[in-house]
Formats: C-alpha cells, sequence, structure tokens
C-alpha cells in the first residue's frame, strides 16, 4: 500500500477510535472538528467566571493556561488547593490517594487515577510545593506520566472576598492515544474541576 493511503487510512482508524472514546466519555461527536491544536474556552456570565485554552505541544503533551474569579477570599481557595487528603473530591475522575507525605510548605501525593483513555490505573507521584504568595507548584517526582509540572497563582482579586486564581498545565501522558485526543478529554475534565473548586469556595466562604 502506498504510504500517502496507510496515512490516511490510520488517521481515519485514529479517528474513529477517537470518536467511540469521545462518545463513552459523554463528549459531543462535533469536538472532533475541533483538532487544529488549541481550544480556548470562556464560561458566560456578567463575571466571565473562568478562561481556559488548552493545547497539543510541538513536542509532546499538551498545555492548559486558565484564569479563574472565584467570588471567596484567597485564603479559602488555598486551603481548598492545599488540603491534599481531599483532593480526589476535587475531581470528576476517578482517583485515590495512596501516599501523603506532608513537608514544610508542602507534601508528596502519590496518586493512582482511572480514565478511559489510560487502561487500569496510572501512577502520580509529585512533590507539592506552597507559593509564598499564595498558590502551588507540583511537579513530576515519577509514575506513569512522561511530563506533570502544574502551577496555581492565587491572589486577591479586587477585594479581599475575591480570588482570581491562574493556572498551568503541562502534561503527558504514556499512552496510545495521540495528543489532540488527550487534549480533548483534559479540557472537559478541567472544566468539572475547577466548577467543582469554585463551589466548593463558594461553600466554605458562606459556611464560615
Amino acid at each position: 500500500m502506498p504510504r500517502s493511503r496507510y496515512n490516511a487510512a490510520m488517521a481515519l482508524l485514529l479517528r474513529t477510535i477517537g470518536a467511540a472514546i469521545l462518545f463513552s466519555l459523554g463528549v459531543p461527536l462535533s469536538a472532533l472538528e475541533d483538532v487544529s491544536g488549541q481550544w480556548p474556552t470562556a464560561w458566560a456570565g456578567p463575571e466571565r467566571p473562568q478562561v481556559l485554552e488548552v493545547r497539543t505541544e510541538p513536542s509532546g503533551g499538551v498545555r492548559a493556561i486558565a484564569t479563574l474569579r472565584i467570588p471567596a477570599p484567597p485564603a479559602v481557595v488555598q486551603e481548598l488547593l492545599t488540603d491534599y487528603g481531599k483532593w480526589p473530591e476535587l475531581f470528576a475522575v476517578s482517583m485515590r490517594l495512596a501516599r501523603l507525605e506532608r513537608r514544610d510548605h508542602g507534601a508528596v501525593t502519590e496518586l493512582y487515577i482511572k480514565h478511559a483513555l489510560l487502561p487500569g490505573e496510572r501512577r502520580l507521584l509529585c512533590e507539592n510545593t506552597e507559593l509564598p504568595g499564595g498558590g502551588l507548584r507540583t511537579t513530576l517526582l515519577g509514575g506513569d506520566f512522561k511530563r506533570y509540572a502544574r502551577t496555581w497563582n492565587v491572589a486577591q482579586d479586587g477585594d479581599e472576598k475575591r480570588t482570581r486564581a491562574e493556572f498551568e498545565l503541562l502534561v503527558e501522558v504514556d499512552t496510545w492515544a495521540p495528543d489532540w485526543l488527550v487534549a480533548l478529554a483534559i479540557r472537559r475534565e478541567l472544566e468539572a474541576h475547577f466548577r467543582i473548586l469554585r463551589e466548593k469556595a463558594i461553600s466554605r466562604f458562606r459556611s464560615h
């Protein structure tokens, strides 16, 4: 078979597999038309509480950048981000915390994550460092990921009862799935993660 026909057949096969996986994840199949490498998302509302951009990286992996505006104080958001034992509650995907080693200004965490794109459980061992000005930096120590680097910067947004949170993630998963498909899944998961974080921050602030 000529190389051009082989490449076209493989591309069609990947899109078919991708469509099946997206359907199982509940993602609209129209998302397959958005594979140019970049997917900006803005949640509508008077304060535009979230702006999220997800793109594939030329060197491999996926980068996500987001800005969240949360009507709760930075201290409340920081408490949630550094409540390591309850991290699985902040995500819609299935994960369990197997190890938590608290250190000065941070912790080492070992998570096992289940996902439709990741057969079985995938191990993620990270060091988490709490930033002096507010926020959290997470770096990869080991596990089943090729790259994983995440940073939260948390600051006051206009007044002391509001938070502006800047988020950046660079991740490369050891999986058969192409990066564009991983990016679509990550965008959906981050939207759920940010929604949960925002709701919990508002609820905790109101209960104080």
